[in-house]
């Protein structure tokens, strides 16, 4: 009767922008969802310093080839599996998931699409549904799940509020602040502690 909602950047595999930027040596583009609150301004500043740079899918996929899972997350997650359902909510993209999805064995995986044009130019993006986070949180709940939750950004607290548990990991120290109502923990055995803690 337990699913276990994860947000993926930050919680499994590490900010997949930050990583971009480092590489393309932006320091603008190293602002996440754990520094703007609000998505849709985070996405267009983001999408506008690539038009900027000329900079397409095919450089931000060139980076995502060579990144891995964070240490100890495909194990965590290969463990958790055993005993729940795991749903991974990101606010990622499709386009971007892949290689990384492999590395952790293909979990399920609800986010979102980019445009891109035939030249690889990403020039906007699609939400999959409005507050995709909650949303996905309250369907499983009116299918009389428990849903247990965790994240580590301001764009994963909707989504620990509407669960009927919610836990922050990893989360920066102005979210810890934010929100102090949710336990925090930046160790995935603590975080199992807490999953199993609260399970039916």
């Amino acid at each position: 009767m337990d699913v276990v909602c994860l947000d993926l950047e930050g919680v499994l595999v590490p900010e997949i922008w930050i990583q971009f930027a480092q590489v393309a040596g932006i320091d603008a583009l190293k602002k996440t969802t754990r520094d703007v609150a609000d998505y849709d301004e985070l996405m267009r500043f983001r999408l506008d310093v690539l038009r900027q740079h000329k900079l397409g899918l095919r450089e931000i996929e060139s980076v995502i080839q060579t990144m891995s899972p964070l240490d100890g997350a495909a194990e965590f997650l290969d463990g958790l599996r055993e005993r729940y359902q795991v749903v991974i909510l990101s606010d990622t993209f499709y386009e971007f998931s892949r290689p990384l999805m492999a590395q952790l064995n293909w979990p399920t995986l609800f986010c979102h699409h980019l445009v891109v044009e035939a030249g690889g130019e990403v020039s906007g993006y699609t939400m999959r549904q409005p507050e995709p986070k909650n949303s996905s949180v309250a369907a499983l709940q009116s299918l009389n799940f428990n849903v247990i939750a965790a994240g580590d950004s301001y764009n994963d607290t909707a989504m620990l509020a509407q669960a009927d548990h919610g836990f922050l990991f990893r989360s920066p120290a102005n979210v810890i602040e934010a929100f102090p109502q949710y336990r925090h923990t930046n160790d995935y055995d603590e975080l199992r502690r807490l999953i199993d803690s609260v399970s039916r």
